[in-house]
């Protein structure tokens, strides 16, 4: 019996041990040059990984990031059938505003639900809230209990410059909430929104997120990076959040900031690393 009491008080420390070096990681060099956040959740061990955990509490405007729960609301409600459903695009409602660059030069097409995700065009997602109507976008944004749950302003426009505002912590729980199946909406629809979220599959792992960036303040530009990375049976939900003086400094940053750190922990293969 002394025996087992010896064994089971090592096991906790053992425990304990692991969970102070998660938390004891340092992770401030991948933000040496720019302020943000970084929060990630693995879901196998139930613990957080955080940088800078007092911003990972910072609602900003959530951007594209919530091109995730427009997906699920188009789709729960019929405005959308399913992936391939194409809403076409109407040149004179939206000219193109020099959209010379990455990803705005896919953005004067039709589009379907699957390539406006993959190109992050607005445009399509503006229509899709209009024809949500503000009452339903409503209702689910509440239902979903997706940040500040503020939908004010206009319908349209509100995850981009209206009421809406997220943390990177609470994009992390509604993160796990979507992937659980926890949201009030069809299996069917959080299949298929699962399925256009991938960005990257190999066969060591899956990883599937969404970008989202913007102006917050004259002169400042956020970037988002959220998603979660499925590998060694486990499953990792993380949020990015970075600040920089311009959309260009940014629409890359916030992917590669993520990345290095996924690397770093040892979710992610060490580029260069053996297939």
């Amino acid at each position: 019996m002394k025996l087992m009491r010896i064994v089971h008080l090592l096991a906790i420390l053992m425990v304990g041990f692991a969970c102070a070096s998660v938390r004891a990681q340092d992770l401030s060099p991948f933000f040496r040059d720019t302020q943000g956040a970084f929060v990630l959740y693995d879901l196998k061990n139930d613990r957080y990984v955080r940088y800078n955990a007092e911003r990972c509490r910072m609602r900003f405007s959530p951007k594209s990031t919530f091109k995730i729960p427009n997906s699920l609301i188009g789709l729960e409600s019929g405005v959308i059938r399913d992936a391939d459903f194409v809403i076409q695009w109407n040149r004179q409602k939206y000219p193109p505003d020099n959209w010379t660059q990455e990803p705005f030069k896919h953005w004067a097409q039709d589009h379907t639900l699957r390539s406006a995700i993959k190109y992050s065009v607005v445009w399509y997602y503006r229509e899709l809230a209009l024809r949500v109507g503000a009452r339903r976008m409503n209702k689910y944004v509440k239902a979903f209990a997706y940040g500040n749950q503020d939908t004010s302003g206009e319908i349209d426009y509100f995850w981009l410059g209206g009421g809406l505002k997220i943390s990177a912590d609470e994009q992390v729980e509604f993160l796990k909430k979507f992937y659980a199946g926890r949201l009030p909406v069809s299996k069917r629809s959080t299949e298929i929104v699962k399925d256009i979220l991938v960005l990257e599959q190999t066969p060591d792992y899956k990883l599937s997120a969404k970008t989202g960036g913007g102006s917050i303040a004259e002169g400042t530009y956020i970037g988002w990076f959220v998603g979660y990375l499925e590998t060694q049976g486990n499953v990792y939900f993380f949020a990015c959040n970075l600040e920089g003086k311009s959309y260009p400094e940014i629409r890359d940053k916030r992917i590669e900031v993520t990345k290095r750190i996924l690397r770093e922990l040892g979710y992610l293969p060490k580029e260069g690393a053996a297939k």
